[in-house]
């Protein structure tokens, strides 16, 4: 992405607050009209004081008083003027700020699986913070104290021609030097400056990594290892960073020898005009205080436009996290999926992971209302592929999948989720109270029906027992808990949920035998008039399925219930037979 276009774009996010723009715009003019009236009333004063000696006291006197008394309303003035633009431009950055991170966390959260199981969420926290910070700090910066640098340049600076047309040639040249050194910079750094992002990026990614699997770098010793491994993508930053460095250091130092030699050219070229008659004294003071004022405002410029350089990259990359596309994009007019009976639908359905094997061939089967489909098979098969098409977290390539005769493409992606209660094979808690990770799918539930599901999965004695009950913190990913308990908040949270449609994917596997026996008796009772699927690799569980699904290399090998299955003595058969003989030994 060009500069142009992610600047382009930046703007169009500060637009959104056009009365805001609109006022700083206006006071930015204002201060570089003020800051160009300061150094002229100072060479007037000058030129007042340089011609002392054939003007009477009292003419002295009053001419005197006047510039001063216009110069210290001038300086009120401007002083009012900077306060109003600083608090404008603060108030822009931190709402523009806030509202682009806002914007992209709303985003990503939206991704679909497909995004997010190739994306390290590392990477993705440091593009969403540092493109939103980037995007505050240079509005801010551009807004304070820049815009007025560019207007003086742009409109003030052609004005001072009116004055001394052959002073303001050396201010010309020295805007030229400054912007001529700095696009030059620019375009050998570009490159260097997207390598040094990306590997700030990785630097992220690998940070993020090894923190969220700490136990496992503890455990298999990998401390010097992952350290070692971290300093190397340390040095790929340096590698790349240093040299883009390097050239805005160059910068620096360039345009401040241009801007000691335009003031020692407008010292000597206006002496020698002066001598010359064609510049008066006050004209030379004044446009050395206009060269002063404008190097330092022009050095100011140089180090904001290496920001813009240096943070464009991540801007980019920022831009460009809004311009993912999900791969299950919801249809203008989606409706609300009304379940009216529970019955699901699978009618042909094919997929395959991009880039993959197909996974999943021409399925077809019905789930009718408030019965149990279990679905078994070898790892790989296609079951929880299958589950996740249900939840469309992809769409099939071919065919489709219906409730109630409802396409789920024709469906808002929120009414389908609210209407299917899930309980994963591995917990997914948040780090956050136990009540705060119930209520994730029921917000207004009360305590007594937290307490209500918690009981019947077995959860509300072990809650009871913890330091502050149901509103302590269970740790990143619930690490404070043990695998049981965990299983057992995420079986309370489905039953809290209360949705017409079930999916339990190995929901007791982290159980003991007894909690299991408990708390199977519970999901019994909540699958009782509901549609359920049930992905066992235990398969003395579906023993009370209605109907079995046995998957095998994406298609359904074999289907009945559990005796059926076992007298056909076909795959089901085989692996009841395998897991008894496990169990035995």
């Amino acid at each position: 992405m060009s500069l142009t276009k992610i600047y382009g774009r930046v703007l169009g996010l500060l637009a959104q607050n056009r009365r805001t723009l609109a006022l700083l715009v206006l006071g930015n003019l204002a201060v570089a009209a003020l800051q160009f009236l300061d150094p002229l009333l100072f060479g007037q004063v000058i030129g007042l004081l340089s011609a002392s000696d054939h003007l009477p006291h009292a003419a002295l006197f009053s001419q005197g008083t006047r510039l001063v008394g216009i110069w210290v309303c001038i300086g009120a003035v401007g002083i009012l003027v900077n306060i109003f633009v600083a608090m404008g431009a603060e108030r822009l950055a931190h709402r523009t700020r806030l509202g682009a991170i806002s914007r992209c966390f709303d985003h990503v959260l939206a991704l679909p699986s497909s995004f997010h199981s190739s994306t390290q969420s590392g990477g993705l926290m440091k593009t969403m913070i540092s493109g939103s910070d980037s995007i505050f700090a240079l509005s801010l910066t551009f807004f304070k104290e820049n815009l007025a640098t560019y207007v003086a340049v742009v409109v003030l600076l052609p004005l001072s021609a009116f004055l001394n047309w052959r002073l303001s040639l050396v201010l010309v040249a020295l805007v030229c030097v400054f912007a001529s050194v700095t696009l030059f910079v620019i375009r050998r750094t570009q490159a260097g400056q997207r390598r040094a992002e990306i590997a700030h990026s990785a630097l992220a990614g690998r940070a993020q990594d090894a923190l969220s699997n700490v136990v496992a770098v503890q455990s298999f010793g990998r401390l010097r290892a992952e350290a070692q491994e971290f300093g190397q993508i340390v040095e790929n930053v340096i590698r790349h960073q240093f040299p883009v460095l390097n050239w805005w250091a160059l910068v620096t130092v360039l345009t401040r020898a241009s801007a000691t030699i335009a003031v020692i050219t407008i010292v000597v070229a206006g002496a020698m005009l002066h001598l010359q008659g064609q510049a008066t004294v006050a004209q030379i003071v004044s446009f050395m205080g206009f060269a002063t004022l404008l190097i330092g405002r022009l050095e100011a410029a140089v180090n904001f436009a290496s920001s813009l350089f240096m943070r464009a990259p991540g801007i980019g990359d920022y831009f460009e996290l809004l311009d993912q596309q999900s791969s299950v994009p919801e249809r203008a007019d989606a409706e609300d999926l009304h379940v009216t009976h529970g019955e699901v639908a699978f009618e042909q359905v094919s997929f395959a992971y991009p880039g993959g094997p197909a996974i999943l061939s021409d399925v077809s089967f019905v789930a009718h209302p408030g019965t149990v489909t279990a679905l078994v098979g070898a790892t790989g098969a296609g079951k929880s592929t299958a589950m996740h098409l249900l939840q469309r977290l992809w769409d099939p390539q071919t065919g489709g999948i219906l409730i109630d005769g409802q396409d789920l493409r024709d469906i808002t992606l929120e009414s389908l989720r609210d209407s299917i209660g899930v309980v994963f094979q591995e917990s997914l808690l948040f780090n956050r109270s136990i009540r705060d990770n119930l209520l994730i799918g029921r917000p207004n539930a009360t305590q007594a029906e937290i307490e209500h599901a918690c009981r019947l999965a077995e959860a509300h004695d072990f809650i009871s027992r913890q330091p502050q009950g149901y509103d302590t913190l269970v740790g990143e990913r619930g690490t404070t808990l043990s695998g049981g308990q965990r299983q057992r908040l995420a079986i309370a949270r489905a039953l809290l949920k209360d949705a017409p449609i079930l999916i339990l994917d190995e929901a007791t596997s982290a159980l003991d035998a007894a909690t299991e026996a408990r708390v199977s008796r519970a999901m019994a009772a909540l699958m009782k008039g509901r549609t359920t699927f049930v992905i066992a690799h235990r398969l003395s569980t579906v023993r009370d399925a209605n109907e079995i699904l046995v998957f095998d290399n994406g298609l359904i090998a074999e289907r009945g219930n559990f005796d059926s299955l076992i007298r056909l003595g076909g795959r089901f058969a085989n692996l009841v037979e395998n897991q008894m003989a496990a169990t035995e030994h």
